[in-house]
């Protein structure tokens, strides 16, 4: 014990000034966040070999890679460790020199799951009462954020880890984007005005943190060519002059090498039918114009056509040129580091965050990364040159889908086949490491750049409070976050994408060998969540989805948001004559308009439906938690009805689809989240009651039009009731259009009529 300490205080005393405060100010990790452990945690300092094995070390010197000064190695091997677990640790000093290897192959083997869940998109058997609800079609386990499925295979690859570490790799000269004499530093006016040194060099100062957090935003409106109606807003930066540029080149996004050549001829596609061909069309130079500035993004109009892929297409193009030009920043960073002179330190060079990924990039279903992955390929490859992809094969394997396995004579709205073509698998993560000419797929997390995973993927591995096989470290250090299809994750489980944003950007719990001297000061002041750039993609504007936006996006760049009104709504496309009550229900805040809306539906609504003459009613149900409740409420009150939710299935549907047009039974219970994934044509409806307006607009005239599968010489009798509340404005509104949903809740009566069909 003696003879460690005094070891112990000779290395301290080894340091100079600078490297003493640093090691003072940085050598304890921060506060932790869900830590199962109260007691306190203090910096262990661990020995250093002995001289004899540093001069054998010293011998072999030419043969490494870095030469690492003992500063480095000390802050290297910092390591937290509680006091209980600390008297063992002495006791087994040769565990010391092995504890960091230990650690990375644990944290490798809980990133081996990554990609392998083959869970289905649907569940199968209905819920039960007394069980606990789920609303993504898994079972509790699943839910609870329970450990993935196991793999057999490890992805730890320690053979050519090498290859893709940033630290033990060198930027090439062929291949340096920022000039051979300024070795990535930004000392030419070129990048001085690149948006990226802008936006991760400044150093904010407490005054503005503190501005940030107040949300006190300053917001002015303006109009585009393209996205139309645009609200900016931001705390720090004055931009309401801010639009895109009529002509645009590739020039103007300092774009690195080799996308600024590739780019043309992937969007070749996108820009074939217009005019002198520009490099973007009108809506990727409006959105690209946004992602480049560096401001966070909502655009919540994602159509699912041609659309879709150029919005895929342009924020694709933004994450690569942004981790093109970290990796080339540390990399350069690191043929510094190797030149200079043995013992000195440069505390200069700053360039990355706690840990490695820098892009978390969320999708709905597996076929939506393999279209991403792919696209980052034809990005990357330039010429003649093919990318080196390890791990391709099996990527293709496990994302790609089978074209003999889509059932055949389908017919389906063609927003449904945009949304289910594919491999629509809903539990993957995977992560990809970009490293010069090369490329890998299933790269453990914190060895990768860009993380592409699904919300349940990632709620398997962030896990739950409590829970002992947990990880949410490699969520740390993100500077983008892109949300794409958000309104896919009503339909699944939105509770996972709050969980996710609950763990974003927080001090990590264990330092993963990083070297603090290289860390950004903002980082290491858990100010990372202020320079992250959140891209948020929806086909419909929806307070959920709004309130992540809001509440969870604390860019200092500000943000900018498209906020385009509907003028006719969905209510349109009705073919059917049919009268439309729209019924407004009073409540006195947002909190308590479900129990509102249930009451009123059982005393207003119910009651007129009761008569044996009402038969034939759907009841239309967007949340399933409504639909469960509803239920028990129709059994106590041993009302004739039968029920179809997402979970009920093949032969229980037919049943109830049989009771329901016969007459058998007078009620059908029927949920969203089925329509959304079954898209199945009811036949026999001649009364519709809208329990809550729908999530989708379209999905109002598509339920309204089956009525087109009623006998004919009906519709005198037909009905349609909708229930809203003062709190549907939005929902409302893609209904009916903007101006009637302003005069229904402006308006003193609380029942509104309209009429469809053909003789209107």
């Amino acid at each position: 014990m003696g003879k460690r300490k005094q070891k112990n205080k000779q290395i301290i005393n080894c340091l100079t000034k600078k490297q003493k405060k640093h090691l003072k100010d940085f050598g304890e990790q921060h506060p932790f966040y869900d830590k199962v452990s109260e007691k306190g945690e203090r910096t262990q300092v661990v020995e250093l070999p002995d001289s004899s094995d540093q001069s054998s070390a010293e011998s072999d010197a030419e043969s490494e890679p870095e030469q690492i000064s003992v500063y480095h190695k000390l802050l290297g091997t910092l390591k937290s460790v509680s006091e209980e677990d600390e008297d063992e640790e002495e006791d087994e000093g040769e565990e010391d020199a092995l504890e960091e290897g230990d650690n990375e192959e644990s944290v490798a083997s809980s990133e081996d799951t990554q990609g392998d869940g083959d869970a289905e998109s649907e569940g199968t058997s209905e819920v039960e009462d007394g069980k606990t609800m789920t609303t993504d079609g898994r079972d509790e386990a699943s839910m609870s954020g329970g450990p993935a499925p196991e793999t057999a295979e490890e992805f730890t690859d320690v053979k050519h880890e090498s290859q893709f570490s940033l630290e033990t790799n060198f930027l090439e000269a062929e291949s340096e984007d920022r000039g051979a004499d300024e070795k990535g530093r930004g000392s030419s006016v070129h990048e001085v005005e690149d948006p990226f040194n802008q936006h991760v060099n400044r150093e904010l100062k407490e005054e503005e943190i503190q501005m940030i957090t107040t949300n006190s935003k300053s917001t002015a409106q303006t109009k585009w060519s393209a996205l139309g109606n645009v609200v900016l807003s931001s705390v720090l930066e004055e931009f309401r002059t801010f639009k895109p540029e009529k002509a645009v080149d590739l020039k103007m996004f300092h774009l690195c090498k080799p996308l600024a050549s590739t780019w043309p001829k992937v969007n070749e596609q996108f820009r074939s039918g217009l005019k002198a061909k520009p490099p973007f069309t009108p809506l990727q130079k409006e959105l690209f114009s946004v992602m480049s500035s560096y401001k966070d993004l909502f655009y919540p109009e994602r159509t699912a056509s041609q659309q879709d892929e150029e919005i895929r297409h342009a924020y694709c193009l933004h994450v690569l040129n942004h981790v093109l030009k970290a990796n080339a920043q540390v990399l350069s960073n690191n043929a510094i580091k190797r030149d200079q002179k043995p013992g000195l330190d440069n505390d200069d060079l700053r360039d990355q965050g706690l840990t490695r990924p820098k892009v978390l990039i969320v999708v709905p279903f597996r076929e939506s990364a393999l279209r991403m992955v792919q696209l980052f390929i034809s990005l990357l490859e330039s010429g003649s040159k093919k990318m080196d992809v390890s791990n391709k094969k099996r990527f293709k394997e496990e994302f790609g889908s089978n074209p003999e396995d889509k059932p055949p004579n389908l017919k389906r709205p063609e927003d449904y086949e945009a949304v289910f073509a594919g491999n629509i698998d809903d539990h993957f993560r995977i992560g990809v490491a970009i490293l010069q000419k090369s490329m890998r797929l299933y790269s453990p997390f914190y060895s990768s750049d860009i993380i592409i995973a699904s919300p349940l993927g990632l709620r398997t591995i962030i896990g739950g409070e409590g829970e002992k096989k947990r990880d949410f470290d490699f969520l740390s250090s993100i500077e983008i976050l892109i949300i794409d299809q958000a309104d896919i994750y009503l339909m699944q489980n939105w509770e996972h994408v709050l969980h996710l944003m609950s763990h974003l950007n927080l001090q990590p719990l264990d330092s993963h060998g990083v070297d603090f001297s290289r860390v950004r000061m903002w980082s290491l002041s858990n100010w990372s969540k202020y320079y992250r750039q959140t891209l948020l993609f929806s086909a419909i504007q929806d307070p959920q989805i709004n309130s992540i936006f809001n509440k969870h996006c604390f860019n200092y760049r500000g943000q900018v948001a498209v906020r385009n009104l509907p003028l006719t709504g969905s209510i349109s496309h009705v073919l059917v004559q049919l009268p439309h009550v729209f019924q407004r229900l009073e409540t006195e805040s947002s909190s308590s308009v479900v129990d509102s809306r249930f009451q009123f539906f059982i005393n207003k609504v119910l009651p007129q439906y009761r008569d044996a003459v009402m038969s034939h009613t759907l009841v239309y149900i967007p949340s399933y938690f409504d639909y469960v409740r509803l239920r028990n409420y129709f059994k106590k009150e041993e009302l004739n009805f039968t029920h179809i939710c997402e979970y009920t299935n093949k032969p229980g549907i037919s049943r109830a689809r049989q009771f329901f047009l016969k007459g058998e039974k007078q009620f059908l219970l029927f949920t969203e989240r089925f329509h959304f994934y079954k898209r199945y044509t009811l036949k026999g409806i001649r009364n519709l009651i809208f329990y809550e307006l729908p999530t989708y607009p379209h999905f109002y005239s598509e339920v309204c039009n089956m009525m087109k599968a009623t006998s004919r010489g009906e519709e005198a009798t037909w009905t349609c009731t909708v229930l809203y509340s003062k709190y549907d404005a939005q929902r409302l509104a893609a209904v009916v259009g903007t101006d009637r949903a302003a005069q229904m809740l402006q308006s003193k009566k609380n029942v509104h009529l309209f009429v469809t069909g053909e003789n209107e």
